[in-house]
């Protein structure tokens, strides 16, 4: 399949409390920062990463409009299923009545009926930016000729140079090989027929749910291992490196979902109950163990940079959480976790500014699980019931981790 889009694409953490800076240290060794240089090569990475990230959504909002149960989607089908070929321009603004010529003005409400209708004449339809009307039909395209295009047949050159003159998303149907190709930008990407995107669903589906297995399965050794004051880099890699892998699954399964539209319902409902609680793990996990001053999405956002061969290197993913030098990380470095992911984890719906108020009096995991309920009631955020729902909450979470980690 010719297409250009690929298939792989889904608060900074509280300080300790006054007079602990030592612990603080000892938790994140000298020498354990990103050198400057790294950080200035990042931006202009991240940067050049957000542009290309920019086009890639534009494409797939493109797609949306055209994914099965569209009235846009319907039309085209219509006109494939008629063996005839059709231009389509989504957009009447002046930029694209610039490079319009003949043809004649409608301004009709869109049917899919009408659309196929018009596709019988050679020319070019141009429609609404919403889809809702069409404005002209029968339209000769005149992009300029000096816009580099790769596509061969005169109708898909059109496309694709108008395209890329032009803010809007551009169809294109083929006569010959009923193929629907959408150009947005630079990009294209050539739409699959319903059956094969449910197949490749399926074995994303699939592979999700053993990922999401072993994924549990290190959250559970993980917690065990917090509970034990025995956790180590190692660990949390491990955890960030598997989390990842789950969420680009997920993503690929998104941008599937998108072309199956409503025909993606099923696989829609699944990838859901997969991902349940993903983000949030995420997302307290870095506030567990990022350096203060690490906004969690600054470093997620690093984590989804890296490419398939570095998200498997444990250097680069500590280099996400700014634990490396920039040469190596030491993957037996103890590590003491706040205890954000464990408070959100016993009491899902504990308001935020409750788990801040706990972590910021605690500091770290092991003197939370030593407060007693007494303490814990002493902060203003939390009542006296609340602290002793919290103190047992963390009792239990104690012991069904270290019996579920040596059952």
């Amino acid at each position: 399949m010719a297409h250009s889009l690929p298939r792989m694409a889904g608060g900074s953490a509280s300080p300790g409390v006054p007079g602990e800076h030592e612990e603080n240290t000892a938790r994140f060794p000298d020498g354990f920062r990103r050198r400057s240089a790294h950080v200035s090569v990042g931006c202009r990475c991240r940067y050049h990463q957000g542009v290309i990230a920019k086009r890639k959504q534009e494409l797939w909002d493109a797609l949306a409009a055209v994914s099965p149960g569209m009235p846009l989607r319907e039309g085209l089908d219509r006109i494939s299923k008629a063996r005839m070929g059709a231009l389509i321009v989504v957009g009447d603004g002046p930029e694209v009545l610039n490079v319009c010529s003949g043809g004649f003005l409608l301004d009709a409400a869109f049917t899919p009926q009408r659309l196929s209708e018009l596709a019988k004449m050679d020319g070019a339809i141009i429609l609404s930016s919403d889809s809702s009307r069409i404005a002209r039909a029968n339209v000769h395209m005149v992009p300029n000729p000096n816009v580099p295009t790769t596509e061969t047949g005169t109708r898909h050159r059109t496309a694709e140079r108008v395209a890329r003159s032009v803010a809007v998303p551009v169809a294109t149907v083929s006569e010959d090989m009923a193929v629907l190709t959408v150009y947005r930008g630079d990009e294209k990407y050539q739409l699959e027929s319903i059956p094969n995107i449910l197949n490749r669903c399926d074995q994303a589906l699939q592979t999700l749910e053993r990922y999401k297995s072993r994924l549990n399965e290190e959250l559970a050794s993980l917690t065990a291992h917090e509970v034990e004051g025995l956790v180590t880099l190692r660990d949390v890699i491990v955890v960030l490196q598997r989390s990842e892998m789950v969420s680009r699954i997920a993503e690929e399964l998104r941008h599937h979902l998108i072309e199956l539209g409503a025909d993606g319902r099923l696989v829609r409902l699944q990838l859901r109950d997969l991902m349940a609680g993903v983000g949030d793990e995420r997302t307290n996990l870095i506030r567990d163990y990022a350096p203060d001053g690490i906004e969690p999405g600054d470093a997620l956002e690093r984590l989804r940079a890296l490419d398939p061969g570095e998200i498997t290197d444990p250097d680069d993913v500590g280099d996400v959480l700014e634990l490396g030098d920039g040469n190596s990380v030491d993957l037996d470095q103890p590590m003491q976790p706040r205890g954000y992911r464990i408070l959100a984890r016993i009491l899902p719906r504990l308001p935020e500014p409750v788990i801040d108020a706990v972590v910021r009096k605690c500091g770290r995991f092991d003197k939370l699980m030593r407060a007693s309920t007494t303490e814990l009631a002493q902060l203003a955020e939390v009542s006296e019931q609340l602290a002793s729902v919290i103190r047992d909450g963390l009792s239990q979470q104690a012991q069904s981790s270290i019996l579920n980690r040596y059952q």
